[in-house]
């Protein structure tokens, strides 16, 4: 048992983000995401047990957002609609996002269309699969810099 660390955040979630550097993305989905084929041997984490939110909290009480970049989190366009259309599942990250880090650009995410996002994903260190059960739960965080 570690203190002061979410339980969510197991050995194997906790290394990865140790071991990420300044810049890289880790990919934080829902249980449709086809993660193993877009991870292409990469690490996959799976958090079967937890929604999408309840990760992204854990996570972000450890991860730095990229201060570097106007939008250090994306999140899965819903097709067919408007690139501004955010499901309750997006407007509950952005509540959160505005809950941890205010009003500043950090709390604002940049939409990718479905198939752009799959490329995106591609990129990422790696996949964090929840068991969340609503669609386009989906988001890349890039990792940033503690300065102090």
């Amino acid at each position: 048992m570690l203190k002061n660390i979410k339980p969510l955040l197991n050995g194997q979630l906790l290394n990865v983000l140790r071991t990420m550097g300044h810049g890289d993305d880790i990919a934080l989905v829902d249980r449709n995401f086809p993660a193993t084929s877009i991870a292409n041997g990469k690490p996959v984490i799976r958090l079967d047990g937890s929604s999408v939110n309840d990760a992204s909290a854990a996570i972000l009480s450890v991860l730095p957002l990229d201060s570097f970049v106007a939008h250090p989190i994306k999140r899965m366009e819903v097709v067919g609609e408007d690139s501004s259309f955010m499901p309750e599942v997006q407007q509950e990250m952005a509540d959160l996002l505005k809950t941890l880090e205010g009003d500043n650009d950090s709390a604002k995410m940049e939409s990718l269309e479905r198939f752009a996002f799959y490329q995106a994903a591609k990129q990422a260190f790696a996949v964090v699969v929840t068991g969340e059960a609503r669609g386009y739960g989906c988001f890349l965080l890039k990792k940033g810099v503690i300065f102090s």
